[in-house]
C-alpha cells in the first residue's frame, strides 16, 4: 500500500499534472469571466438591438394530465419549456471562450519563440533518380526502384 501511495505522490507531483490542475482552475475562474461578458453585457446590447432577451426565448409544450384521485377528477397542465434562447446563449458563450483561448494560445506562442533561434536548415538525406525520377538515399551509387548505375557526380 505504502507503494502504491508513493507511486501515486511521485505522478500527482509531475509537472504535466500540476500544470493541468492549474489549467483547470484558471479555465474555471476565467469562464465566470466570460459568462459575466455575455450575461451582463453581451446579451443586453443584443435584447436593445433585436428587442428579445435570448434566456427568456422557449417554446412550450402544454401537456394535459387527468389523475383520478378518490373518485374526483383533476386536469392538471404541466409545462413542458424547450429553451431554445438559453442554447444560443450558451453558443455564444463557447464562441467566445474559443476565440479568447485561441487568442491566448497565440500569444504565447509568440511569446515563447522571442528567445528562440531559427533553426538551420538540414542537409538533404535524398536524391532524385535521373533515369526513373523515384527518391534514394544520397550515398546510393544503384537506383533501388530500376537498378541503373547513377552517374559519378551525382553519387558524391
Amino acid at each position: 500500500m505504502k507503494k502504491f501511495l508513493n507511486e501515486f505522490k511521485e505522478f500527482a507531483m509531475r509537472g504535466n499534472v500540476v500544470d493541468m490542475a492549474v489549467g483547470v482552475i484558471i479555465g474555471a475562474a476565467f469562464k465566470a469571466i466570460v459568462d459575466s461578458l455575455l450575461n451582463d453585457v453581451i446579451n443586453p446590447v443584443i435584447g436593445l438591438l433585436f428587442k428579445v432577451d435570448f434566456t427568456d426565448l422557449k417554446y412550450v409544450f402544454i401537456n394535459e394530465v387527468k389523475e383520478i384521485v378518490d373518485g374526483v377528477e383533476t386536469v392538471t397542465q404541466p409545462e413542458v419549456a424547450l429553451r431554445y434562447g438559453a442554447f444560443i446563449t450558451a453558443i455564444i458563450n463557447f464562441i467566445i471562450m474559443a476565440f479568447v483561448i485561441f487568442l491566448l494560445v497565440k500569444f504565447l506562442n509568440k511569446l515563447s519563440a522571442i528567445g528562440k533561434k531559427p533553426e538551420a536548415p538540414k542537409a538533404p538525406t535524398t536524391k532524385k533518380c535521373p533515369f526513373c525520377c523515384s527518391e534514394i538515399d544520397i550515398k546510393a551509387v544503384k537506383c533501388a526502384h530500376c537498378a541503373s548505375e547513377l552517374p559519378e557526380e551525382e553519387a558524391e
